[in-house]
């Protein structure tokens, strides 16, 4: 990509049906490396508490934590549109996501991503307002998995399908530009996906969302145990640059995610 890639981009690609990637990065190195790769986004993922901190769970990362890997992934200057993850309990009120905000738009994020459904209405409204672009976060939402109960799929019923569906049309109209709909039934993702005017991100959500994100550590084969979504992409190339092309190329050509790697 010679050009940054701005939510205007999206939107197009949306309109043309057209596929883009999203990639977790934590780093300078690996943020030039993703956006050399084809990818239209970077995501600066409160899932470094698992993969760089060595936590169980995504929630002791703190704010500070967030705007630090925010501005190293930054400094790898890449044309990608960087999202910055709003970690557990920084944006609980809205005055409190206005200043988590603020923090990770002065690191140099473009976007800022939390979790949640219609409660989060008033905050996307008032950050938007300000200028702070939102990407929100449906389904399986990782800061609320002492909730779920573990890391359990959701909307398989009638019910969770119509809520989730429901928090959707609510956090667009709110102002949101983005939506990522994670470990969702494919059906229930694609549904979403056609009836909704911004563009979504799958992660374990099937193939007609409108873009793919994969956690960095998992689709380079390091996690012990990924999930059932997950491909390693390293499998038969010969280095880390080829495995992050081969991701890109595998989510615009539609040759990923494979039927195995989605929920009915």
């Amino acid at each position: 990509m010679s050009r940054r890639v701005t939510i205007s981009t999206l939107n197009a690609m949306k309109a043309e049906r057209e596929k883009f990637v999203m990639m977790t990065a934590y780093d300078a190195t690996f943020s030039r490396l993703i956006s050399e790769a084809g990818a239209e986004t970077i995501l600066v993922g409160d899932s470094l508490g698992m993969v760089l901190q060595g936590h169980d769970t995504t929630i002791p990362v703190t704010i500070s934590d967030m705007a630090y890997h925010t501005r190293c992934v930054c400094r790898g200057s890449p044309n990608s549109l960087i999202v910055a993850d709003m970690p557990f309990m920084s944006y609980d009120t809205t005055d409190k996501a206005l200043e988590s905000g603020m923090q990770l738009m002065q690191a140099g994020a473009q976007m800022v991503k939390l979790e949640g459904g219609v409660w989060l209405s008033e905050s996307i409204h008032r950050l938007v307002e300000r200028g702070i672009p939102v990407c929100a976060h449906l389904g399986l939402t990782p800061q609320s998995v002492n909730v779920f109960g573990g890391y359990r799929v959701q909307g398989r019923t009638p019910k969770e399908a119509k809520s989730i569906l429901a928090d959707a049309v609510e956090i667009q109209d709110a102002g949101a530009s983005l939506l990522v709909l994670e470990c969702i039934p494919a059906h229930l993702a694609a549904d979403i996906s056609s009836k909704l005017d911004i563009p979504t991100i799958g992660i374990g959500a099937g193939a007609g969302t409108d873009a793919q994100v994969l956690v960095l550590h998992d689709m380079l084969g390091l996690s012990e145990q990924p999930p059932k979504f997950v491909e390693n992409f390293m499998e038969g190339e010969t280095s880390v640059q080829a495995a992050l092309r081969a991701f890109v190329q595998a989510v615009k050509t539609g040759a990923y995610p494979k039927e195995e790697h989605t929920y009915s």
